[in-house]
């Protein structure tokens, strides 16, 4: 994957309101029971689309559409519509046998439907902002790119039953990839029924997942996903509806919440302070890092010198005490990281060490003032400056933009002697923009991992990768992911090693600084169980969700 996509965590939250039927109830108390089967949740934002190739994201969608697989917990993929899967000796080719699936119309799910879905979302026409998760199988880049037909793509239905992947090397994280909502079928009959209105309303879809989508109209605050009655595996969701509301702002959920009309409502930074003794006060954490970029190409040259020198960008990290950051800046439950990849997003498949503490190194993300100076003042040595000024480029859009800015001015400014930093905060969007323009001397930036492997953040820092801001160059670091995702591919332990390598090189280099990672604090009820949230990919599934 060279493309990449630099993704904002919406939080969604919800709560069920359950009665569970007792054994010699009327069938008047039974049908109330499974009325009152109910998930209500609140998400901060309308539903942009229900087009899977078009998608800018699935945490709510992944209820709704299945692929080979699904996620469970910690990240791992469980049954989807897949009954087996077998794995070529060079693993370059995935055989995949279907289990007997319906769509949500009845129709049957077949081999041709994943081929279709395949060939769809790799259309350039299409213009999936996700198509590059599909780089390393076959033609898959040269087919977004229009340079071959979509028929080119190493996908085929060998029976109604059986789908052939081939891929142009080993992809070691390929089956948690599989469990991706964008690599599910799409019904060709449904889109040609449909036309353009394919996807531009809930009734223009056919669903493969535990629920189907009903009462969203593409521009809507409310709508529903509904028990799907065709589910392969409907005998395990307990759930008939899961409402949805969009609900804008904390305090409007923590009332609803109190009111009895939540179970589960997401709490700013002051709400956290209120409740986090609270027995109902619950964490989810989030593989999302914040971090700095800084412009290793900028049009001042002195700046270029500055931001290349390795003992200065130390320095600014040294100086950064990531604690009072999270604890009393920022105050939303948010830790400190280890380094640039997130906390329990993968662990090692030997030895189960979360890569986080395998990807460590002493002095790079710790607070040490006086060895931050020490950093600092080698640094404007080799440089041949006393001073240095420059500008930190965010995002206005975030509400932990300011107080995160306004910090880190007022802690460099305070620890580093002659630093200035004038902040420049602007609408998300012409910071995007100016990013990709390399027009900044520091960037605030973010990501969240798309699924559960390291390569999802480690790839960022490769020469020519999309989101490699600032041109951060390393040749041995490069060598290192390379190998890992060509030569070592196929060899689990050693492509482990080499990401560890590759990390702890990046790390000790601070090509970009890490700040924090996301963590999302709750009121949850106690009686509200079931819920798999995951760190990266498809965060929430309802799919075994139940009241107690």
């Amino acid at each position: 994957m060279k493309k990449l996509r630099a993704i904002l965590l919406v939080a969604v939250v919800g709560i069920i309101t359950v009665g569970l039927a007792a054994c010699g109830q009327s069938s008047s108390k039974k049908s109330n029971s499974s009325e009152r089967q109910t998930l209500n949740l609140s998400t901060t934002a309308p539903l942009d689309t229900i087009d899977v190739s078009k998608s800018t994201g699935y945490g709510q969608t992944g209820n709704t559409f299945e692929s080979f697989y699904r996620l469970g917990k910690n990240g791992q993929p469980t049954a989807g519509l897949a009954q087996s899967a077998k794995k070529s000796k060079d693993g370059k080719t995935w055989t995949f046998t279907l289990r007997n699936a319906k769509w949500s119309n009845g129709d049957k799910i077949t081999a041709q439907d994943f081929v279709y879905s395949w060939r769809r979302t790799l259309n350039p026409k299409t213009k999936s902002t996700y198509a590059y998760l599909f780089s390393g199988i076959k033609n898959a880049d040269k087919v977004n790119a229009g340079k071959l037909p979509p028929s080119s793509v190493g996908i085929k239905a060998t029976d109604d039953k059986t789908v052939v992947v081939q891929l142009e090397k080993p992809i070691a994280y390929f089956k948690v990839l599989m469990a991706y909502p964008l690599f599910g079928p799409q019904s060709q009959k449904a889109v040609q029924k449909y036309g353009k209105k394919y996807g531009t309303k809930s009734q223009y879809m056919v669903y493969s997942g535990p629920f189907k989508i009903e009462g969203w109209n593409g521009t809507g605050n409310k709508w529903q996903f509904v028990k799907n009655n065709q589910y392969w595996d409907k005998s395990v969701v307990k759930l008939k509806k899961i409402n949805y509301t969009v609900v804008a702002s904390p305090t409007t959920g923590l009332e609803l919440y109190q009111q009895g009309k939540l179970d589960l409502t997401p709490l700013s930074n002051q709400q956290i302070k209120n409740y986090k003794r609270n027995k109902e006060f619950k964490q989810y954490p989030y593989s999302l890092v914040s971090f700095l970029e800084y412009n290793f190409k900028d049009e001042s040259k002195t700046k270029q010198k500055v931001m290349s020198n390795r003992n200065i960008r130390t320095a600014i990290s040294l100086t950064v005490d990531r604690k009072q950051l999270t604890k009393k800046v920022l105050g939303d439950g948010s830790a400190t990281p280890t380094g640039f990849v997130a906390s329990k997003l993968a662990s090692d498949p030997k030895t189960g060490v979360d890569f986080a503490k395998q990807q460590a190194v002493p002095n790079t993300v710790d607070h040490n003032e006086k060895l931050a100076k020490q950093y600092w003042e080698k640094g404007l040595k080799q440089v041949g400056v006393k001073k240095v000024s420059l500008s930190i480029l965010a995002s206005s859009d975030d509400p932990t933009t300011s107080p995160v800015t306004q910090y880190l001015k007022a802690q460099l400014e305070k620890v580093l002697p002659g630093f200035d930093l004038n902040i420049r905060n602007v609408p998300g969007q012409v910071a995007t923009q100016d990013a990709l323009k390399g027009d900044f001397d520091i960037y605030l930036s973010g990501w969240g991992a798309d699924f559960n492997d390291p390569i999802s953040f480690l790839q960022i820092p490769e020469s020519g990768t999309a989101y490699n801001y600032g041109k951060y160059r390393n040749a041995t670091y490069d060598k290192l992911i390379n190998r890992a995702q060509n030569q070592d591919a196929n060899n689990t332990d050693k492509r482990w090693d080499d990401l560890v390598q590759a990390a702890k090189l990046f790390n000790k280099d601070q090509g970009m600084t890490p700040l924090y990672q996301q963590v999302t604090s709750y009121l949850q009820k106690s009686s509200l169980k079931g819920v798999i949230h995951n760190t990266a990919g498809t965060q929430w599934s309802y799919k075994y969700a139940y009241m107690k």
